[in-house]
């Protein structure tokens, strides 16, 4: 099995910094991309940010500038810098990331059970 366990998020005034992370865990031979998404009410799932194996990043629009994804490949961790905050980037965010398990050949996608942000203005 493999889990996804997401950290960071919180309630904070516009402007402010938030960073989250994504630990997976488990059975694990090789992760491929690693993601962050949001969903907020009432609105379906997009893509913020991802970056693959070989460090090359890119960003929703929205976020360009504001945010940072990282990733630590040896404890299987992604990273989300979160500064300049706006009310509009409340929402839920979800960790994804592509995971191939060991005697596998195909690459799997996981979720995190998501982290609250809350922005205030």
């Amino acid at each position: 099995q493999v889990q996804l366990v997401e950290s960071g998020g919180g309630l904070l005034q516009a402007g402010g910094s938030l960073r989250l992370s994504c630990a997976a865990s488990g059975s694990i031979s090789e992760i491929n991309t690693m993601g962050w998404y949001r969903q907020a009410p009432g609105k379906q799932r997009e893509l913020v940010a991802k970056i693959i194996s070989g460090g090359s990043t890119s960003y929703a629009d929205s976020v360009k500038g504001r945010f940072t994804i990282s990733r630590d490949n040896a404890k299987n961790t992604v990273y989300l810098q979160m500064n300049s905050l706006k009310p509009e980037d409340t929402a839920v965010y979800y960790c994804n990331m592509e995971v191939r398990r060991p005697r596998s050949v195909v690459f799997n996608n996981y979720w995190g059970q998501g982290t609250q942000v809350t922005v205030s203005s």
